[in-house]
């Protein structure tokens, strides 16, 4: 299979890999409308489509080098990469409705709904008491993040202007402090 690049394209992938920031800038300008409008469509946020783009072309700079044009055009590498991160959002947010289900630590239980059973209210307790144990075990700045995210709904830009901390650093921490509780709360 030959794969068809654009001459153009690939002397920008070839420039980016070397740092070059006006080639990055150009790929931007070419192409982060189209990988915006993937992101926009399976995540229906402007918001989170727009860090997908941002995390694209960040991705990008980091990994040029990496770039094999025998397996794909520059274009279909750029649309891979937007898919790809629009699914580890995805996925996130299907983590982070679960952690949410199970951590609600000050929602009240419904005591007037006829269709709940006694044992579903004791395993939503259970489920609480686990993530606050959790909770307590991983570092107090990804406990921060993790609370403002996901107990007080906040989005990574709202933190950011909440804590001062940089974007990157939420991120970072929010990651890495999911993927603690993940690890506790898989050996319980």
């Amino acid at each position: 299979m030959t794969v068809q690049n654009t001459s153009e394209d690939l002397v920008l992938i070839h420039q980016v890999a070397e740092h070059n920031q006006g080639a990055l800038s150009t790929l931007y300008d070419r192409y982060a409308g189209i990988v915006y409008a993937i992101a926009y469509k399976m995540l229906g946020s402007v918001e989170e489509a727009e860090e997908v783009v941002l995390d694209v072309f960040d991705q990008v700079w980091r990994t040029a080098s990496k770039y094999d044009r025998s397996r794909s055009r520059v274009d279909s590498w750029l649309f891979m990469q937007a898919r790809s991160r629009t699914l580890d959002r995805l996925r996130k947010r299907q983590r982070q409705a679960k952690v949410v289900e199970a951590s609600t630590v000050n929602a009240p239980i419904e005591s007037d709904t006829k269709m709940a059973l006694p044992e579903e209210h004791v395993l939503i307790q259970e489920r609480r008491a686990l993530v606050q144990v959790a909770m307590a075990q991983i570092p107090p700045e990804q406990q921060q993040v993790i609370e403002l995210a996901y107990f007080q709904g906040l989005s990574q830009s709202e933190i950011v202007k909440q804590t001062g901390l940089s974007l990157g650093t939420v991120k970072t921490r929010i990651r890495l402090g999911l993927s603690k509780l993940r690890g506790i709360l898989d050996q319980r």
